[in-house]
């Protein structure tokens, strides 16, 4: 079967967008903005970077001043070396939100995005106007996903070649064919850059149960979370079940849960459509 015709630049034609860099306190920040209004910040997964959300940008910039930013280590921003944990997230984040001046904000985060949004949500509780958790990456911090996707990522960053990187990929998506030759190539240039092989270790300490055991969802932070939230789960996703979307569902107070069916771990590249008219009915919803 061919490759859907997906492309990054046809996805943002007909917009006005920015990229561009900010210092949030020290650390070179890549960032993609488009729309007005009220501020949305969308954050990518664990090993993931702004181009995960290329196919939602335009729809949410007729809404929301939508802010796409690279994370702590990922993408383009820049690569401190010590370990990413929650904590680091969750300082550049803040970092972000002063430098560009923002104080209310809408959050949507998927996988490490998503367990980020929360986690910062419950610690900033006064920055936060909504949060949409986009299939927070397995939250019950199965052995097995976290072996999977440290090697996975580690073998595409240290080994990189096409092959390795679109192995990497497939393991977010429920139909391969979403994988065109430019997402990888996206990647590729991602992980080839020199910075990487020594940031890909930082990256991947959250797949350590030592480290990891420190951050699961627990009602001890959880209940911290004030702002309307909403977990979005897919059919499909290969790191956690609808059984344990329900289980997080208890745990955060004034949660909903949606699903969207036929999709994997990017819901929003999948099915976008559905996804855009999650994030907008839901943000603009909510008067806080």
């Amino acid at each position: 079967m061919p490759k859907y015709n997906v492309s990054i630049w046809n996805e943002l034609s007909g917009i006005s967008f920015k990229q561009y860099f900010i210092e949030a306190n020290g650390v070179n920040t890549r960032i993609v903005e488009a729309g007005e209004g009220e501020p949305l910040i969308m954050l990518h997964g664990i090993g993931g970077h702004i181009e995960a959300y290329a196919r939602n940008i335009k729809s949410l910039s007729k809404h929301f001043r939508v802010i796409v930013m690279d994370m702590l280590g990922h993408g383009y921003t820049g690569k401190p070396n010590y370990p990413y944990t929650l904590n680091e997230y969750s300082h550049h984040l803040l970092d972000v939100l002063k430098a560009l001046s923002i104080e209310k904000v809408h959050l949507s985060g998927e996988s490490l995005g998503g367990w980020l949004s929360a986690w910062f949500a419950a610690r900033h509780p006064e920055y936060v106007k909504t949060l949409l958790l986009n299939t927070p990456g397995n939250i019950k911090g199965k052995r097995e996903v976290m072996k999977k996707l440290k090697e996975s990522t580690l073998k595409a960053v240290l080994e990189a070649n096409y092959e390795t990187v679109r192995t990497r990929l497939e393991f977010l998506f429920y139909d391969t064919n979403f994988i065109t030759e430019e997402l990888v190539e996206s990647r590729y240039k991602i992980y080839t850059q020199p910075s990487f092989k020594e940031a890909v270790h930082n990256i991947v300490v959250l797949q350590d149960w030592e480290v990891r055991k420190n951050f699961m969802w627990e009602t001890e932070w959880t209940h911290k979370i004030t702002a309307p939230t909403i977990i979005l789960m897919s059919d499909h996703d290969p790191t956690a079940t609808i059984e344990d979307a329900e289980y997080l569902q208890q745990l955060i107070p004034n949660s909903k849960l949606q699903i969207i069916n036929d999709a994997g771990h990017w819901p929003q590249w999948e099915k976008p459509e559905e996804f855009n008219n999650i994030q907008i009915e839901f943000a603009k919803g909510v008067n806080v």
